[in-house]
């Protein structure tokens, strides 16, 4: 065997490893857990107060019946960002960071390691709340007005647009949460980098209630990660969105790509002490201020 072949399959190995150590630390953390099922109660809470809420009083009564039952993504986003930021938060603000990268030299295999992790739970997370909204919205929603009569198809699955709302906001969720990691990484503060991302999230969106320009309103709800990304929710009049369902969860994939690339850039910056290429591999990777981070 090539030595290549063999780098190669070590490279592959210490993946699988630090996939392996980022999930055992995810899961025996309670705490975890505990804002995981957070995040699908909170989502299905919300989504359930909205459309109990809504009524739609008689024919071209508006309104999106999809978007609607799916509100409550904007508050589960919240606890999103919190476990994206405690995968790695934690462990800077305990020290554990030192072990983590005296297991694993190489930053960036731990950082995609955590990455996959957190996809992986966000996934399912976000599925469970995406399809029990939409449950809870196709029960409720008739009994508001929101029939046929009055122009509204029942909500169903198997519906193009509802489809493309309920797996585009898995993938939001799953976009946030990595953003949130991507942010933390690069300011090594738990509260700091929440207070970050729900200033990304939000500032944008009061921004454009206080300008007066309807072209100013328009550019940021379409550059702004949580506007243009929940765009992907939307079901009807498609046309008068500020930018369209997918293209606007690639602007929130735009941002969350930046915030993990500028990561992994500091990651790699701070192992200046290692081979070029080949990441951080000394003990001054895990000290912020260059020392270790």
């Amino acid at each position: 065997m090539s030595a290549g072949a063999r780098r190669g399959r070590g490279f592959r190995g210490d993946g699988v490893r630090a996939v392996r150590a980022e999930w055992t630390k995810l899961r025996t953390d309670t705490v975890n857990l505990w804002l995981l099922l957070g995040t699908v109660v909170l989502t299905l809470a919300v989504s359930a107060g909205v459309v109990l809420t809504a009524r739609c009083d008689g024919p071209g009564c508006g309104g999106d019946p999809t978007r609607l039952g799916l509100t409550g993504f904007m508050a589960g986003q919240v606890v999103a960002v919190v476990v994206g930021v405690l995968t790695v938060g934690n462990e800077y603000s305990t020290g554990m960071v030192h072990t983590t990268f005296a297991a694993m030299p190489r930053r960036g295999t731990v950082l995609r390691a955590k990455a996959v992790v957190l996809v992986a739970v966000l996934v399912p997370v976000g599925a469970v709340g995406a399809v029990g909204s939409l449950l809870i919205a196709g029960a409720v929603q008739p009994g508001r007005g929101f029939t046929v009569a009055n122009g509204h198809a029942p909500l169903t699955l198997t519906d193009g647009p509802t489809l493309r709302a309920a797996v585009g906001s898995v993938l939001y969720l799953v976009l946030i949460g990595l953003l949130a990691l991507g942010v933390a990484l690069l300011v090594r503060s738990s509260a700091g980098a929440v207070g970050i991302v729900l200033g990304l999230l939000f500032l944008f969106p009061i921004l454009a209630q206080v300008l007066a320009d309807p072209d100013w309103q328009r550019l940021l709800q379409g550059i702004a990660p949580m506007p243009a990304g929940l765009t992907v929710q939307a079901s009807v009049d498609l046309a008068n969105l500020p930018v369209g369902p997918w293209e606007g969860l690639g602007v929130l994939t735009l941002w969350t790509l930046t915030a993990l690339s500028l990561a992994a850039l500091r990651c790699v910056g701070a192992g200046s002490g290692g081979p070029p290429g080949r990441g951080c591999r000394t003990k001054a990777c895990s000290i912020p201020g260059g020392r270790a981070a």
